[in-house]
């Protein structure tokens, strides 16, 4: 009875805490409540295409931006205006990329059922390449090219808001190690180690640390738990990018730039490398190596989970 009791209680505050941000109207520190839109913004001022734009939402957890309706746009233009007064234009979720003609949201919802202020004379698809559009200042709408860069707005809708409670972020997909304090998540999609360090970042974490064995024999078990998906790319099988790095030639160093503390017998064959590959890796049973950083692989994020625990 006792146990039941227990297990009912963690399911319980569990699904209670799963969306325990929602009262406090926050996301990531990162990103702006605006009421009117019942939902997060956040104003990116490096430009993109269309398409890595969404890419780059989709990495913080949220969507392209485009307004719901004519209160929405006026808050959030009003956003604009006091956060990146000199920035002209931003890519909005909308494209006609399935049929000319026929501008739809970024979830397929006609534009004429959401927002549809045109800048006077658009949509014109000038050049017959114009299926994407931005938002000039002021609040009108125009067709541009979808390889077009420009800045660009992301948003995460207050009702889609889920809260990991355990490791005190919005992202559900890190997992909780209580021995180490800290959350983890595997990524199975091969990148570079630089892009992968940019990847963590845009999620708020880092790029892996491993300090000691515990450490290791954690991530090894991750690694095995989690499915790996078939894929035609070619990449670097069984090695995972980690958060260290040799590039400046003086030894290594965490991503934080502090001193890597693993043991030799930690590394493959047990001896701290000092070859031409410059970035650091793990191997699927938990040993360090080294490794070009151009090679792609999978690797793993980390964050400090500074939560509350259950039990």
């Amino acid at each position: 009875m006792f146990f039941k009791t227990i297990v009912f209680l963690i399911v319980y505050f569990s699904a209670d805490f799963s969306n325990g941000q929602r009262e406090n109207k926050f996301f990531r520190e990162d990103y702006t409540y605006i009421d009117e839109g019942k939902g997060f913004y956040k104003i990116h001022q490096h430009q993109q295409t269309w398409f890595a734009a969404k890419v780059v939402c989709a990495r913080e957890g949220a969507s392209l931006f485009f307004p719901e309706n004519d209160a929405e746009a006026m808050a959030v233009v009003a956003f604009w205006e006091r956060t990146a007064p000199s920035r002209e234009r931003m890519l909005l979720g909308m494209s006609e990329l399935l049929v000319t003609g026929d501008f739809v949201t970024i979830d397929g919802r006609p534009v004429t059922e959401v927002y549809n202020n045109w800048k006077p004379g658009e949509p014109n698809h000038l050049g017959g390449d114009e299926h994407c559009v931005n938002w000039h200042k002021g609040g009108v709408l125009n067709d541009c090219p979808c390889d077009y860069r420009d800045d660009f707005i992301c948003k995460k809708s207050i009702h889609t808001l889920e809260w990991n409670y355990l490791c005190n972020m919005s992202n559900m997909d890190y997992t909780y190690n209580r021995d180490a304090g800290k959350c983890y998540k595997v990524h199975t999609t091969p990148v570079t180690w630089t892009e992968a360090k940019a990847i963590c970042e845009s999620e708020l974490t880092q790029l892996a640390v491993i300090n000691n064995k515990a450490d290791a024999e954690y991530l090894a078990s991750l690694i095995e738990s989690t499915p790996t998906p078939r894929t035609a790319d070619n990449y670097m099988r069984g090695i995972y990018h980690m958060g260290f790095h040799n590039t400046y030639g003086a030894g290594w160093f965490t991503v934080k730039d502090l001193s890597l503390t693993a043991s030799p017998d930690m590394w493959w064959g047990n001896n701290i490398p000092k070859g031409d590959y410059q970035c650091g890796s793990m191997f699927f049973n938990g040993q360090l190596n080294n490794i070009d950083c151009a090679t792609t692989s999978f690797f793993i994020c980390e964050h400090e989970a500074q939560s509350n625990e259950l039990l």
